[in-house]
């Protein structure tokens, strides 16, 4: 007996004991915890689906304040999400810029883009034109602007008429034009590739606030004017949200910004107040330059182009022809191909070692050497700043025209844009040849100056691939080597294999 005392009341001989009897398997306890995890899961989970099924509102959604504007707000944008397509050009109301005195000359830039009975819009004159009812079917119709004398107008160098500009946005508006998704302003010597605006607006949701556009591109106007402005010749789309809120501002900031020389420039201290920036899309050409736009143009940013302005400030397109003129011929290609306008590749025939840069639908530049990438895609300085005449700075990179002709590319411009075989295009160029330009005599200069034609054959390019990453497409040149017609080039313009680069060996 007193054994067995001893052992009850000695409480290690106890844990000993009962350790010893029991037994516990891991299996078991495995078991047990993933038993005891399922069902605090099944838990959970129905706790959480009878919490969304009958509670009340989130409160800032049942709010007094807020309640009936945000509910409308959202339920707008829910339903916009789903019942709107893609923004057409109906869905675009233009407001341009004119004179009285200017239109029947500047009329023929507007009518270059315009569609009748498909764009809608007007031309906001200061009066009514000479000849006014009887303005050709093909022009843009016109409004008259509102008396603005009774705003205030302090800038010493500038016109009166920069008010009336400003208001234009405003009158458009007013007009009440239904289904309208962005207001669209420009200048009656701006010309919109409309496809390519169509293209970029469909980037953006027309139910939010935006002001897009474009800068200048000569710095001194940047600096005098301002960096954060969307240039008003070059164009710039306001949504339909936020021309609201700038029409119930607009006339108080005119008075506010009285000293501010443009419109443009006023417009854009309302989106200060307002607090939207402008976004910023490289295609929107306010074209602040002097002299010849060949260099600017064959070296396009990687954007689709959707806008040129100052155009009978500058040299013609194309040398050769009248500014009209050449603006067509550029308009031909373009409706090949719109999102391929102006787009910039570069390739290499190693065999000949020679250098190759095409600005689709406009011209080709051969180098009878092998240039850099860096040095290609760098604009040649052929004009000058819009208010000084200076050599820049601008707001992209240049390089000099070298005076030694041994040192400049051949060029050939545009002769011809086709489809052929469905989707895919075919650009003809021709080299030009200038009358007082002297030729380099060195062998394999003069090799190259024997190519009289160059044949460029790509496909179509998507609008799709301006939601891409941006990436400049590829090239390469079909009947490269020796034997071969030594009067003309064709080259295939294709996107670039995955991990493809020019550089050259």
């Amino acid at each position: 007996m007193s054994s067995t005392r001893e052992t009850m009341l000695d409480p290690f001989k106890t844990w000993k004991f009962l350790v010893s009897t029991i037994t516990i398997k891991p299996i078991d306890v495995l078991v047990f915890l993933l038993k005891t995890t399922l069902a605090i899961f099944i838990v959970a989970s129905i706790s959480l689906f009878f919490y969304f099924a009958f509670s009340v509102q989130p409160r800032w959604l049942s709010s007094p304040i807020c309640n009936n504007n945000q509910q409308k707000f959202i339920a707008k944008n829910s339903s916009s999400s789903k019942a709107y397509g893609r923004t057409n050009l109906s869905h675009i109301q233009f407001g341009i810029g004119g004179s009285a005195k200017t239109w029947n000359q500047r009329r023929h830039f507007c009518e270059l883009w315009w569609r009748p009975n498909v764009c809608r819009g007007f031309v906001w004159l200061d009066e009514k034109p000479p000849n006014g009812e009887n303005l050709p079917p093909t022009a843009p119709p016109y409004k008259i602007s509102e008396d603005t004398s009774r705003f205030k107008y302090t800038s010493w160098y500038g016109s009166r008429s920069a008010v009336r500009m400003a208001r234009i946005v405003k009158e458009s508006f007013e007009l009440g034009l239904d289904n309208v998704r962005w207001f669209v302003m420009g200048d009656d010597d701006t010309l919109f590739f409309l496809e390519n605006l169509l293209t970029v607006l469909n980037k953006y949701d027309h139910n939010q606030m935006y002001y897009i556009g474009g800068n200048s591109e000569s710095v001194e106007q940047d600096v005098i004017h301002s960096y954060n402005m969307a240039y008003g010749g070059g164009g710039f789309a306001i949504s339909y949200p936020l021309a609201a809120e700038l029409v119930k501002v607009l006339d108080g900031c005119i008075d506010r910004y009285a000293s501010f020389y443009g419109s443009d420039q006023k417009v854009q201290g309302c989106m200060s107040e307002i607090g939207v920036p402008a976004t910023k899309e490289l295609g929107f050409h306010q074209l602040d330059i002097r002299g010849d736009p060949y260099g600017l143009l064959s070296a396009h940013p990687l954007a689709p182009l959707v806008s040129l302005h100052h155009l009978d400030y500058v040299q013609p397109v194309f040398p050769g022809m009248t500014r009209i003129g050449s603006l067509q011929k550029l308009i031909t290609a373009y409706e090949k191909d719109p999102s391929r306008a102006l787009q910039h590749s570069f390739c290499y025939d190693f065999k000949r070692n020679w250098s190759i840069s095409v600005s689709w639908g406009y011209n080709v530049q051969l180098y009878p050497s092998l240039v850099t990438a860096k040095k290609l895609e760098t604009a040649f300085s052929t004009f000058q700043s819009w208010r000084t005449w200076s050599n820049g700075p601008f707001t992209f990179n240049t390089r000099p025209v070298e005076k030694d002709p041994c040192e400049r590319p051949v060029t050939y411009f545009l002769g011809s844009a086709e489809r052929v075989n469905g989707d895919t295009t075919l650009t003809t160029y021709v080299r030009n040849v200038e009358d007082s330009a002297k030729e380099c005599d060195r062998p394999d200069y003069t090799r190259a100056v024997a190519v009289q034609f160059f044949n460029v054959s790509s496909a179509r390019l998507s609008p799709a691939i301006w939601r891409m990453a941006p990436r400049r497409q590829c090239c390469e040149v079909i009947n490269g080597g020796e034997g071969v017609d030594s009067l003309r080039v064709e080259v295939k313009i294709r996107a670039c294999h995955r991990f493809e680069s020019v550089t050259p060996p």
